[in-house]
């Protein structure tokens, strides 16, 4: 059974950093592409990074170019979102999510796996 599991929410003040793990297990997460998304109360999920399965390429949403990092670490299956200068637009639940391919996408239909979400909050 295929399982993402998120860490490393919390709460922090503006201008500050976090980093976010997602580990999975259950399948072989070298092969997967993964992303981050994030849904804020009202709103729609929204994407926010992407890597490729061996971390060569990477993507990012306009809205945290420059401030977050996606990484993976494929011998311990985790995917990392370092978050810096976090603004209150940034405060979400964030998922991340795998798809079993090499090449990324922004849309989350294309992700077939899913963990259960962190809370980010970031206060003014």
């Amino acid at each position: 059974q295929v399982q993402l599991v998120e860490s490393g929410g919390g709460l922090v003040q503006a201008g500050g950093s976090l980093r976010l793990s997602c580990a999975a297990s259950g399948r072989t997460f070298s092969s997967d592409a993964i992303a981050w998304f994030r849904q804020a109360p009202g709103k729609q999920r929204e994407f926010v990074a992407a890597i490729s399965c061996n971390g060569g390429s990477t993507y990012y949403a306009d809205a945290v170019k420059g401030r977050f990092t996606i990484s993976r670490d494929n011998a311990q299956n985790t995917v990392y979102l370092q978050m810096n200068s976090l603004k209150p637009e940034d405060t979400a639940v964030y998922y991340c999510a795998a798809r079993p391919a090499s090449r990324y996408y922004t849309s989350p239909i294309q992700y077939d796996y899913w963990g259960q979400g962190t809370q980010v909050t970031v206060s003014s």
